[in-house]
């Protein structure tokens, strides 16, 4: 299909994949080998060069996983993409990629409680400082926070838990006239909703665990880079620095924007982090990620429709203090969402729950179809408290700043019929309330 420009729907299902190239199996082959034959000493020299380009061990690369990655990044028109074991694999690889040798991260409050553990944990102990807006929703507060090592603006598209939703035209603009580019993580849009390189993104991160697989039965990330930004504009010396293991043919050492200079950020998290830390996603778990990859608009258009439905009915409950979502009465975020996200601002909300902690407990027991777990995007839908899982790392104030109070209830719609989540609620309410 190369050459020819496919609509979203193609993509999803065929993008990335040639059956001719696979003994014409129609569904993806699971590659399941360990290692793959050099073929002879020329071949081998060829590929340890560059020269050629081919499958060595499935650590760096994968037949399946390849597909996978070609296919998501036909999907949000990526120069290229890197297939990981997890979605903290990913956005770990890249901002380790970005601010190696020490650097500093520029975010918000506004984050997976595990992303933000791992901000306070992990970075500063490999010299990467993490820096936080004081107003996330005001682009300037980005500006006014950027120094002189700072290496990356990172935001999620739509916040989790609650919903919030980035500027990223104006965040990229500002990053860009620093010589810095814009990181998102854009697990809850998916590519359905919203292609962040559009609005000038230059590298996107996915737990693909979440809406890309969508039915939870596997854990894998990817990372995807827009090919647009120079990294050689002098704030990123190791794309430029000479490496032995890229050498050529002849011997002669070259940099990762030498050999590729399409993808060099990708290209470098492959060649270094992932050959070398190993968060290495299997062929079976990218083959799943596949099927479900196939139904995604589908999936997404009805979790959507329901998600609605659902904040309607709580809107007009006495037991309910308030709905954070994009679309729900009085979000501060109806004008982005308008401008971002028209085919909808995904499946997961939050809402507060107006009365004790014993009567919110009972409510989280008394739900009979949705399930209490931790994940997101799933085919079935979720119900958390997420102060207490989810956001546990945070401490009192941290949560606080990331508008995550006591009586938060995070709710991951999927793909039953919505009148009887409703039902369910209702019957959980009645009960805690009894």
């Amino acid at each position: 299909m190369a050459g020819e420009k496919l609509r979203f729907d193609t993509l999803k299902v065929r993008g990335g994949y040639d059956p001719k190239e696979n003994n014409f199996s129609v569904s993806v082959p699971i590659y399941q080998s360990a290692a793959f034959d050099l073929g002879n000493t020329e071949r081998a020299s060829k590929l340890f060069s560059f020269s050629e380009f081919g499958f060595i061990y499935t650590r760096v690369g994968n037949p399946t996983v390849a597909v996978l990655e070609r296919r998501v990044a036909e999907l949000d028109d990526a120069a290229g993409a890197v297939a990981l074991g997890s979605g903290m694999a990913a956005l770990t690889y890249t901002l380790f990629n970005l601010a190696e040798g020490g650097g500093r991260i520029l975010t918000t409050p506004r984050l997976y409680g595990g992303t933000f553990d791992s901000f306070k944990k992990i970075y500063p102990k490999f010299g990467i400082e993490i820096d936080y807006a004081e107003d996330p929703d005001d682009p300037a507060s980005f500006e006014n926070a950027i120094k002189d090592d700072t290496k990356a603006i990172f935001v999620e598209t739509i916040s989790n838990p609650n919903g919030a939703i980035a500027d990223i035209e104006a965040l990229s603009e500002i990053a860009h006239n620093h010589n810095i580019p814009l990181v998102v993580d854009n697990t809850f849009a998916t590519p359905y909703l919203l292609n962040p390189f559009k609005f000038g993104t230059d590298i996107i991160v996915y737990s693909a665990t979440k809406a890309l697989n969508g039915h939870g039965n596997v854990i894998a990330g990817l990372v995807l880079e827009s090919g647009k930004f120079n990294w050689a504009n002098g704030k990123f010396p190791q794309f430029t620095e000479p490496q032995y293991t890229l050498r050529d043919f002849n011997g002669k050492e070259r940099s990762i924007l030498d050999v590729f200079p399409q993808f060099p950020f990708t290209a470098r998290i492959r060649n270094n982090y992932l050959a070398y830390f190993g968060a290495a996603l299997g062929p079976f778990d990218a083959y799943l990620t596949l099927i479900g990859l196939e139904t995604l608009s589908e999936r997404i258009r009805k979790q959507v429709s329901s998600t609605e439905k659902l904040i309607q009915y709580l809107e007009g409950k006495k037991e309910v203090a308030w709905i954070k979502y994009p679309l729900a009465k009085g979000s501060p975020y109806k004008l982005l969402a308008e401008k971002y996200l028209p085919k909808g601002a995904g499946s997961v909300f939050t809402f507060g729950f107006n009365g004790t902690d014993d009567q919110l407990n009972k409510f989280l027991d008394s739900v009979k179809i949705f399930s209490f777990h931790a994940n997101v995007g799933d085919a079935r839908s979720l119900i958390i408290n997420s102060p207490k899982t989810t956001h546990g790392e945070l401490t009192k104030e941290e949560q606080n700043r990331a508008g995550i109070t006591s009586d938060t209830i995070r709710i991951s719609v999927g793909l039953e019929d919505p009148d009887d989540l409703i039902e369910d609620l209702e019957q959980a309410f009645n009960k805690a309330f009894d």
